[in-house]
């Protein structure tokens, strides 16, 4: 009896594993959200009528959860960045690797971006952050340490813990 119980608690366990979010990365985002951590979710996101699987960044004193989308064509990549506070897109080309607005035709999909929870200042210093042929490697750990400096009123949205 003690097997079978075993054994049904290690199978269990193993399912629920199965279903948690992968962990990709994790760092400092010297913001008053703390650290971050990267990780896969397992529930896809529609953009542009594509599918992702979306990266989920969460900081350490704030609720906020912020998805990230990654489409890549040809010439360039683009990481659609969405929070219930602020939804940005970085792109990554061949040229440089920045911050830019979602584009008008994300608005029939709920997407938009908030001018007034966006800090124009920063918004223009992450206009480009890297320059070069940098961009085939995975921008997200940059995405998860800048994107708290584009939210104005970032004090408001950390949790006291």
């Amino acid at each position: 009896m003690k097997r079978i119980l075993l054994v049904a608690c290690l199978i269990l366990a193993v399912s629920l594993a199965s279903y948690a979010r992968k962990f990709v990365a994790d760092g400092k985002t010297y913001s008053a959200l703390g650290n971050y951590k990267v990780e896969i979710d397992d529930k896809y996101m529609t953009i542009n009528g594509k599918q992702h699987l979306p990266y989920v960044i969460t900081y350490e004193n704030s609720n906020l959860e912020v998805r990230i989308a990654v489409d890549m064509d040809k010439k360039q990549k683009i990481y659609y960045v969405i929070s219930d506070v602020l939804s940005v897109k970085y792109v990554a080309n061949k040229d440089y690797f920045g911050v830019n607005l979602l584009d008008n035709s994300l608005e029939g999909e709920g997407y938009k971006t908030s001018q007034s929870a966006l800090n124009r200042a920063e918004y223009f210093h992450q206009k480009a952050l890297t320059t070069g042929e940098g961009w085939r490697r995975d921008n997200t750990r940059l995405i998860a340490a800048f994107f708290p400096m584009l939210l104005n009123n970032v004090e408001n949205l950390t949790a006291s813990n």
